[in-house]
This record gives structure tokens, sequence and C-alpha cells, in this order.
């Protein structure tokens, strides 16, 4: 044997040993602490690093199923989908073809899921945004099922929860987007007249028109750890004022700092926070005060009103009160 062959398989004449391989998919690294995870474990941590708390971005899909009981979500107001109203077209790139390939992607129609589930028991009307499908954005359709779920919390008198992840209207509707913003704010000004409980839950990232309208409307304000939430991008603001912006700026704790989010919370405690807020809001929470002797049954159902309804009438008081007396300057006088 020659030592050309003897090189070819190895110097003691045997066949190299081959390095095993490992398929794809089976690790992931983080985006914020660069430590590379076994992706079964991050599955089991809700997506969540076991290093750094970071909360890697989850489709709508995965994120019902650790948000709500198993087996009870039931989808609604299937069927919708965008058209391109406009003839949209960028060079060679037309709003039609990107909307059929971001649905050849998954199995989402657009941007968002609707549809009822119990959180814990309590029954809930809730929507969530998916990033995936072009970026979150809110377009009509979007707009639409919203709304929609938001007339089911009317009609039921069930609470309300949306899930925003969205970079904003999607400006290939123009100002079909843009009223969405309208349309949805108003119906939860329904809500709000009716006493309906909304909490809204911000994720990374909630910017634009999410962030203008719906997003930042809920009776509680609940954001992820670290959330980008915003209207404009930070880049835009800095690049507009001229100015350095502050560290940490348009983040969760940021917002928390300052008033416009109520609580951040972990994925891990979602779900025990969400029961404990709509307990709270609903007569789950004033029949448990009545076993602690706190609060009295009222009228023949033997049931005892909505905490949230009562909390909401002395506003309505206090705020007529506030304003008795005042009345706007005539026309003539102005």
């Amino acid at each position: 044997m020659s030592w050309l062959n003897r090189a070819k398989r190895g110097v003691k004449g045997k066949p190299k040993a081959t390095r095993p391989e490992i398929p794809d998919g089976l690790w992931t690294k983080c985006p914020s602490c660069s430590e590379i995870l076994f992706r079964q474990e991050l599955e089991k941590n809700l997506w969540v690093c076991s290093h750094c708390q970071f909360h890697f971005r989850v489709g709508a899909n995965t994120y019902l199923s650790f948000l709500l009981d198993p087996d009870s979500f039931h989808e609604t107001h299937r069927g919708l989908t965008s058209e391109d109203p406009l003839n949209f077209k960028v060079g060679k790139d037309r709003y039609a073809d990107k909307l059929a390939k971001a649905r050849k992607k998954g199995t989402l129609e657009d941007a968002v899921v609707t549809g009822r589930g119990e959180i814990e028991g309590a029954p809930v009307i809730l929507a969530v945004m998916d990033f995936n499908f072009m970026g979150g954005s809110m377009g009509s359709v979007v707009g639409e099922k919203i709304a929609r779920g938001i007339r089911d919390s009317l009609e039921s008198g069930l609470p309300q929860i949306i899930v925003s992840q969205s970079g904003g209207a999607r400006m290939q509707e123009s100002i079909l987007s843009l009223m969405q913003m309208a349309k949805t704010s108003a119906l939860l000004g329904k809500l709000r007249e009716r006493a309906i409980p909304f909490i809204s839950i911000l994720t990374h990232p909630t910017t634009g028109g999410v962030t203008a309208s719906f997003a930042m409307l809920g009776d509680i304000i609940i954001a992820e750890p670290k959330a980008l939430i915003g209207f404009a991008g930070p880049r835009v603001i800095q690049q507009t004022i001229q100015a350095e912006l502050p560290e940490g700026f348009q983040r969760s704790e940021f917002l928390l700092e300052h008033g416009m989010v109520d609580r951040i919370v972990s994925r891990s405690d979602l779900r025990h926070v969400l029961c404990k807020s709509l307990r709270f809001f609903t007569k789950d929470e004033a029949e448990q005060n009545l076993e602690d002797g706190s609060a009295e049954i009222v009228g023949d159902t033997g049931a005892s009103p909505s905490l949230f309804a009562a909390r909401r009438e002395e506003e309505v008081s206090r705020r007529r009160d506030a304003t008795a007396g005042y009345s706007l300057p005539d026309d003539d006088s102005a």
C-alpha cells in the first residue's frame, strides 16, 4: 500500500472517524446574552432565556397555548382576508403578492387571531397579534377582527384581552389602515361605558398606530420585560430632536417608571396575574369578599355587583361633582 493511499485512509490504515451530524433546530442562540439554548428547554420555559430572562418573540398560536387553559380556545371571525384596494406596488413588489406569500408561510389569514377562551376557568374574549405576518401590521382586516372581538365583549359582557405585537399601521392600505385606529378606539369607549374590563398586553415590539390606539387604552396595561413600546422608533426620534435619548428609552421599564404602563409581568406569571385581575374586576372577586364579610349581597339574584362597575360609577359621580356649576361660554361672549 502506498503512502498516498494510507494518507487517504488514515495513518493506521483505518477509516477516519466521521463527525456525528447534529440535526438542525435543536439549539438557539439568545439574541440578548448570546447564550446557546436547547430548544426543548426553551419551549418549556415559555420561550424565555434561562440566563438573562430575554423574552423571545413568539407567534399568536404559541402565545395562546400558554396563556389559555388547554382546549378552551374557540377561534372566531375566520375567513376575513385583506385585499389590494389601491393596487399598491413598489418596484416589482406587489402588495397582493406579499399577502399571498405571508399566508403561505403559516396558518394565519392575517396578523391577528381572535376568539374566546378561559384563563384558569375565567371566560374571556381575546385577540392576539402575530409579528410573523407582515410585521404584525394593522390593516383593514386586523382592525375589523379586533373590532368584532370588542363587539363580542359588548354582547356577552365578557372581559376583553388584546395582546399587541406590531410594527404599526399597514402602509399598503393607506387611509383604510388609519381608520382602524378610530374604529377600535371608539368601540373600546363603549366597553368603558358598559364597565366591561379591557386588559392590554404589550409585547416586543408594539409601535406605530397600534400603540397610538387600542394598545394604550386598557384599564390595565401589562408589558413584557424589555419590550420596545412607542409610536415612532427611537432612531427616528433621535434624528428629529437632534439629542441623545435616555438609556432604556421606549422600553417597558422606562414606560413603567413614567406611568405609561401599569405593570411588567414575565410570561411565567402572566396567567396568574391575569386571573387575579379578572377576579378583581368581575363579580367573582365581590363574591369572594362576601365570604370575608366585607361586602353585602344586593338584589334578588343573590349575586354581588361588579366591583369594576361600582368603581366606575364612583368615578363618573366624582367627575360630575367636579364639573358642577361649570358651563361653556355662549357664542356671543366668546
